[in-house]
């Protein structure tokens, strides 16, 4: 081995670091190789996608890229599918990429095959990237790549989420008071979801050898931070810690999963598509993605690492429960978090009680409503 070699392996793994540069190449729009045994598929993000690129692409493989579009995209182009597909392009046609896997008011035009298994990792890869999971693609034997060109392995695009999770790790605290809780330390943790760190909000002095009151906030720009009207995400997030300030103090994690998981870029596409009608999972289908792209086993870990073993859970997401039960946390109960219903927002919460199953109450809101001016 050498020194070089020795040096890195005091850092994460090699196969991590592949995922990390593809992730980072392909958000830049650059060319991605995908390999699994001798057999590679050249990705690209179909934002990138130039009439000029397609053409230069095409002379890798003459007549054979494909368009990768994920299962619920299919359905939005009228198929009734439950996997991922691809549509051939034996002609460059930049247009048509757009067309099929962003328009609207677009309806699938050509036969449809299965997706394989190398399409499915290049689907992955671009929900790694927080990017929209349709994907332009060229095979190539993995003998035929230029060492010019980022590679990555079907194996380690898989295994990507899981690494994450066993490497997340603390990397600083301090003590932040709030307006409604002035005993308050962040705690910040890199690695799980997103490309961003994680931060872990102990609220006063809670007790980690009984059942610790936490909540499981994803990062909401336009709701936390701004007070959008869209959604209750402000005042579930104020709400919670100034119900664990009150009470025995508790942990609020928040996390880097900006709208279910899609990203920013993609959050605000669906929005622009809820302005016109569309109902806000119907939006998130239109661009290819399924009710929900998050996972919350990293932060099951985040609270073992803080020393947690046992948790009271303040959502009214079944799916958050069930995580954290599947990653062998004790939930001995579950509050709801409550908001605000507004005329802006009734619709999406009534969504997501009637398509996901959250437990939501209209009344209790209106009850359990903040104060307001």
């Amino acid at each position: 081995m050498s020194k070089v070699a020795e040096v890195l392996g005091l850092f994460d793994t090699a196969d991590e670091r592949a995922v990390d540069r593809a992730i980072a190449e392909f958000r830049a729009g650059r060319p991605v190789a995908v390999l699994e045994g001798g057999e590679a598929l050249v990705v690209l993000l179909v934002d990138a996608l130039t009439q000029r690129i397609a053409e230069g692409l095409d002379t890798l493989a003459p007549g054979r890229a494909r368009l990768i579009i994920p299962a619920a995209r299919l359905r939005r182009l009228g198929l009734d599918r439950q996997q991922a597909g691809i549509v051939a392009f034996p002609v460059p046609d930049a247009a048509r990429v757009e067309t099929l896997a962003l328009k609207i008011d677009a309806r699938i035009d050509a036969p449809v095959s299965p997706a394989g298994t190398l399409d499915e990792g290049a689907i992955e890869l671009a929900r790694l990237a927080l990017l929209t999971p349709a994907v332009y693609a060229v095979p190539l034997p993995a003998s035929g790549l230029t060492d010019d060109l980022v590679r990555v392995s079907l194996k380690d695009v898989r295994d990507y989420r899981s690494a994450q999770v066993k490497a997340i790790q603390i990397v600083g605290r301090a003590p932040v008071p709030l307006e409604f809780a002035a005993e308050t330390e962040f705690v910040v943790f890199r690695g799980g979801e997103g490309l961003r760190d994680q931060v872990a909000i102990i609220v006063g002095k809670p007790d980690f050898a009984k059942p610790v009151a936490i909540r499981m906030h994803s990062a909401c720009l336009t709701g936390d931070l701004f007070g959008s009207l869209k959604c209750d995400c402000g005042d579930q997030l104020r709400g919670t810690v100034q119900k664990m300030a009150q009470a025995d103090g508790g942990i609020l994690l928040y996390l880097d999963q900006e709208g279910r998981g899609n990203g920013i870029a993609n959050k605000m596409r669906a929005y622009k598509l809820q302005s016109q009608g569309w109902d806000t999972y119907d939006a998130d289908e239109v661009l290819g993605f399924g009710l929900d792209q998050r996972r919350f086993d990293f932060a099951a870990e985040m609270l073992r690492r803080l020393g947690v073993t046992s948790v009271r859970v303040m959502t009214n997401n079944p799916e958050k429960i069930g995580a954290l039960k599947a990653s062998g946390l004790e939930v001995v109960a579950d509050n709801r978090a409550y908001g605000r219903p507004t005329a802006e927002n009734v619709r999406y919460l009534a969504s997501k009680r009637d398509r996901a199953g959250h437990f939501i109450d209209f009344d209790a809101m209106v009850a359990h409503a903040p104060l307001t001016d």
